[in-house]
């Protein structure tokens, strides 16, 4: 299975082009896909639809988007009538296998003065691969600081931490079966996760290490049992080595689930991308 995280920068690419089509081509071959930096609506790529053009270009794909800036773009068109649309910004999960259940959340925002800051959130998909149901998520995290990284990194842990005792979409019984609460599958909220995204820290920072596991010098990093994995390390690879940008470091991460380690076949960057300012992170898994 081939899972790849892309920050698209909202279809504008290295040249300069805005071109959903290539990005398209770039990760047409993976069963899920992680998109970061999606949008709705604004005028500096032409008040479309990105959502709808993704879906349209990968047809065969479930999915789910979480619109993390969501801002009133209505008007009203040619015959005086009110036309509801919203400005938005976000992230996406796609998969060639059905999409069990989904939650956008909201992670903390800095409230700054002159330097621009958004709100961020992180958006969750629980997906039954065959072998059993995996939360998937796909983040972007603050682009200011370790300081305003920080605190979504611990939201997250707490969202991680609580999932699987909240249970999934709905559980529990109803009293009147006839209600239709309870309509479907139990949707499941599996112990097991693959988190996916733009988290704009390297492994030297503070928020890796809140994740991962501290570093010693005798020991190397020290993961936990119970906590998550690096990927591109868990492969093989080097920690100190690698990017997901012309010019920069590995930004683009994707972490899991301990219990997924021995499941992982090969983690790689496609830097023969062109289609945004990020290269795709691919990995490649026996799930």
């Amino acid at each position: 299975m081939k899972i790849v995280s892309y920050n698209i920068q909202y279809g504008f690419g290295q040249d300069g082009n805005n071109d959903l089509s290539r990005i398209a081509d770039e990760i047409k071959t993976a069963d899920i896909i992680a998109l970061q930096e999606i949008e709705r609506f604004w005028e500096r790529t032409g008040m479309v639809d990105q959502v709808l053009e993704l879906t349209q270009l990968l047809p065969e794909y479930h999915w789910v988007f979480g619109a993390n800036l969501d801002m009133d773009a209505s008007f009203k068109d040619d015959n005086n009538h009110l036309v509801n649309r919203r400005r938005q910004f976000g992230t996406m999960i796609m998969s060639r296998i059905p999409i069990l259940s989904s939650r956008n959340f909201p992670l903390p925002k800095f409230g700054t003065l002159t330097q621009h800051s958004i709100q961020q959130g992180i958006l969750e998909a629980v997906i039954d691969l065959g072998k059993g149901p995996i939360r998937f998520y796909s983040v972007h995290l603050s682009h200011l600081c370790s300081e305003t990284r920080l605190p979504q990194v611990e939201a997250m842990q707490e969202i991680f931490r609580k999932a699987p005792s909240e249970g999934g979409a709905w559980c529990g019984g109803h009293p009147d079966p006839d209600a239709g609460w309870t309509e479907g599958n139990l949707p499941p909220m599996p112990h097991e996760m693959i988190l996916l995204g733009d988290m704009n820290f390297d492994n030297k920072s503070p928020e890796y290490t809140h994740l991962t596991g501290p570093f010693t010098r005798k020991y190397g990093r020290l993961y936990n049992l119970e906590g998550l994995i690096d990927a591109w390390v868990a492969s093989g690879k080097n920690e100190n080595e690698g990017s997901t940008y012309p010019g920069g470091p590995r930004i683009d991460h994707c972490f899991m689930s301990s219990s997924l380690r021995d499941k992982i076949k090969s983690v790689w960057v496609d830097e023969s991308a062109k289609g945004s300012d990020h290269w795709p992170l691919w990995i490649e898994m026996n799930l």
